[in-house]
């Protein structure tokens, strides 16, 4: 439960950022399209260098695939990965609303105080 809870924190800390949302966005719309570093940062209007930090935060949860393609790398979606942080988020928005069953007494838990 703790590994889920942290991966779901890192996700949102990833998503966090306008640039990141309009990538993931822009690659997402367009299953077919990669981009490089380059197109990246023309498209969003920043600097190659900011571009690539865009990209490293996106690559550290697996939502961005790498392809060198000669002396450039091109970036695409993982469809795979993007569905279960939906399905993550999902179920995190379903729990959000149920009420604990234990009242908070985290003893009387199986999940013993990991569910917060």
């Amino acid at each position: 439960m703790k590994d889920r809870l942290k991966t779901m924190a890192d996700l949102f800390k990833a998503l966090s950022d306008k640039n990141r949302l309009v990538l993931i966005k822009l690659l997402a719309s367009s299953p077919e399209e990669t981009l490089c570093v380059t197109d990246i940062a023309k498209t969003l209007k920043i600097s190659q260098p900011a571009a690539s930090q865009h990209i490293k935060v996106l690559k550290n949860i697996s939502i961005l695939e790498e392809n060198k393609k000669g002396f450039r790398v091109y970036y695409s979606i993982n469809n795979d990965v993007l569905k279960v942080y939906k399905s993550g988020v999902d179920e995190l928005f379903v729990k959000a609303f149920e009420k604990c069953p234990h009242d908070f007494a985290c003893s009387e838990c199986e999940f013993n105080n990991e569910c917060r």
